[in-house]
């Protein structure tokens, strides 16, 4: 896997870490139990939290003590001395928090995506590399061990020659989910960027989990992304969509994916060769390999939590593992999706509303998902009525 060159300061940071959590609730919360994991085993020690609204005694888990709380994420980084600052906040305040830690020399896990345009993350990324602070971004499956697993079974040629990489999510989610939060589902909001789409937020991960195993993870290894957006729900951004990428070698990764399954499942990627396949369920950390002249081979593995790696990149000099610049092709397919015209809507007899539930399903979507990844073809060209003809976006070096 691909990751960044910089060098960070890691001299000064030794024994207890102490975290500032921006965003604590929502996503937020899996962030606090995480912290409570690493601080059980006297990793880390929670020093403060800054939301809008101060966390009650209740929400904050039993044994992270009565860590300070402010509004201001600069004046409680400077309250508490931290040395690491989570960030998980909605998507366009994350590159001004990134830089507000690094002039402060605090080092940050930042949530994906980790900006609504490519500019952003070119600042985000410039100014923290400047600042000379390390930065993680936040895609836990890169985290897994069965990404570099994978990676050996390729240049071994345990499937042959390398043809190509299909990403599959069909999942679900209820009406609700879009009423969350004020950003939830818009392309923009007052003005501002904000691109939270299926492809670019909860299914990021399989779009930078299928360029990672393609030895695609930064922006010049991007050549040309092709884009098919839609909506089945009242939104701004898509629910239903997929992209192709072709890389700098010529590879074609292609990530189908729907919040609107019939019967949701776990997410995969699937890396396709000319004597084989092998299939990864990244949530699962599990593989599966076939190739010609073998039965099945199933493989699980284990993961490394990323700001367990970043603790460890400044305590002991471990290789960080999702560094920026490892994150700037999924950037580029953000960017495609941000200046492509808004996703179309489905028309209705291309949806129903599941009242039990209170979601909206597109019939034979799961189908077509997977068929995407199979076969590398967009949603157009599988024949879905509903879908509009893909846009093209050269990517320039």
């Amino acid at each position: 896997m691909n990751t960044d060159d910089t060098t960070t300061n890691t001299e000064a940071v030794t024994g207890t870490v102490d975290i500032v959590l921006a965003g604590a609730r929502g996503h937020g919360r899996w962030h606090l139990e995480n912290i409570r994991r690493l601080q059980d085993k006297g990793i880390v020690r929670l020093a403060g939290i800054c939301e809008l609204t101060p966390l009650t005694a209740e929400e904050i888990p039993e044994g992270l003590g009565t860590p300070e709380q402010s509004a201001d994420f600069g004046a409680l980084l400077d309250a508490t001395g931290a040395r690491i600052a989570v960030i998980c906040t909605p998507i366009p305040t994350h590159t001004d928090l990134a830089l507000a830690a690094a002039e402060r020399g605090v080092h940050v896990l930042l949530e994906k995506p980790p900006a609504p345009s490519y500019a952003e993350f070119r600042r985000m990324a410039d100014g923290v590399a400047g600042a000379g602070i390390a930065c993680q971004i936040g895609f836990q499956s890169l985290g897994s061990h069965a990404v570099p697993a994978i990676r050996r079974l390729i240049e071994e040629g345990a499937i042959g020659e390398l043809t190509g990489i299909g990403g599959a999510g069909a999942w679900a989610r209820a009406e609700s989910y879009y009423r969350r939060a004020p950003w939830a589902g818009k392309r923009r909001m007052n003005g501002v960027d904000v691109i939270d789409g299926a492809l670019t937020n909860p299914l990021a991960h399989a779009v930078a989990t299928a360029l990672a195993l393609a030895d695609a993870s930064r922006a010049e290894d991007v050549t040309r992304i092709e884009t098919e957006l839609q909506r089945a729900n009242d939104i701004e951004s898509d629910d239903t969509s997929c992209v192709r990428v072709t890389t700098a070698s010529g590879l074609r990764v292609t990530v189908a994916v729907t919040l609107c399954a019939e019967n949701p499942g776990d997410p995969y990627v699937v890396v396709h060769g000319d004597r084989g396949r092998i299939t990864y369920w990244y949530k699962q950390d599990r593989v599966l390999l076939q190739r010609a002249g073998h039965g099945p081979e199933e493989y699980e593995y284990g993961s490394t939590d990323l700001l367990e790696n970043l603790v460890g990149h400044l305590t002991d000099g471990d290789e960080l593992l999702v560094a920026p610049e490892a994150t700037g092709a999924f950037m580029k397919v953000v960017e495609a999706i941000r200046l492509a015209p808004d996703p179309a809507p489905l028309p209705a007899s291309a949806w129903r509303l599941l009242p039990d539930e209170e979601r909206r399903v597109v019939p034979g979507i799961d189908g077509l998902v997977a068929a995407a990844a199979d076969t590398l073809a967009l949603y157009s060209e599988l024949g879905a009525d509903w879908a509009r003809p893909h846009e093209a976006n050269e990517v320039s070096p």
